[in-house]
């Protein structure tokens, strides 16, 4: 992990203009960032990345020989402590996912407001040092399966609607809909609804992929909450946000990352 004091970054873009413009930019609002290396295309990026283990890479989408999520999938593998941000001209759908919380999007053409959000996300996440980030490796599965959809121009998969899942000795099928929040740990998920509780096999990342994202929202590194069933939103002395849901006594704590989501709560 990179020290505090210590920031760094490798930029990663094929078209010099907008590299340079983007580095300028980052000189202005962040001026205890230093630019390690740049990058024409995703394979040196990966090289670079790999050796100087930057703070933050800021990738562009498409790049020659490498695209930027071929770049981020070798970052979550090869230095998961590498903040990656991406640099893109998608549009509003694709990129619902960066709001997620696993990494941050600055949109073409560059606004300077949108880049100093930007900047204040990874600033708290370096400072804070990482203690409440979510599991890097699975929130990138997510986003990158999300915008090779979009660049294909696929349709969104079905959302799921039941779920199958052992209650004791018995197999049964639990309607989306009733589910207040998922928990999980390493090897299972809790589904928890107001009158019972089950276990499944499946990980938040592969749940994500087929939730509808306006209803279940990811609000911790372990943690999925049915948006219908919040019943309201507490924060501490320092700002740190628990939720409490309808017909249940457990409260589910949000992480920093997904913190925003709450901003008008």
């Amino acid at each position: 992990m990179t020290t505090q004091g210590a920031v760094t970054a490798v930029l990663a873009e094929d078209e010099t203009l907008l590299r340079q413009f983007l580095r300028k930019k980052l000189e202005k609002l962040w001026p205890e960032l230093t630019v390690v290396g740049e990058a024409e295309h995703g394979a040196a990026a990966v090289e670079l990345i790999a050796t100087l283990k930057p703070s933050v890479a800021f990738l562009d989408i498409r790049m020659p020989e490498m695209t930027g999520l071929e770049v981020a999938s070798a970052i979550a593998e090869n230095s998961p402590d590498t903040h990656v941000v991406f640099v893109t001209a998608f549009h509003e759908y694709a990129v619902e996912a960066f709001e997620r919380g696993a990494v941050d999007y600055v949109l073409k053409p560059i606004q300077e407001d949108r880049l100093a959000t930007t900047i204040e996300r990874l600033r708290e996440r370096i400072e804070n040092d990482d203690r409440d980030a979510p599991d890097l490796p699975d929130n990138m599965a997510q986003l990158i399966a999300t915008l090779k959809r979009e660049m294909r121009g696929d349709a969104p998969a079905e959302r799921m609607r039941w779920i199958k899942a052992s209650l004791g000795n018995t197999l049964k099928l639990i309607d989306v809909k009733d589910v207040l929040f998922f928990n999980s740990d390493e090897k299972y998920t809790r589904v928890v609804t107001a009158t019972e509780e089950a276990l499944i096999r499946k990980p938040l990342r592969e749940l994500l992929d087929e939730l509808d994202p306006n209803v279940f929202w990811q609000i911790h590194r372990g943690t999925i909450v049915n948006v219908n069933a919040i019943a309201g939103v507490t924060r501490d002395f320092r700002g740190d946000a628990t939720v409490k849901v309808k017909g249940h006594n457990e409260t589910l704590k949000v992480s920093r990352p997904f913190s925003h989501l709450f901003k008008q709560m």
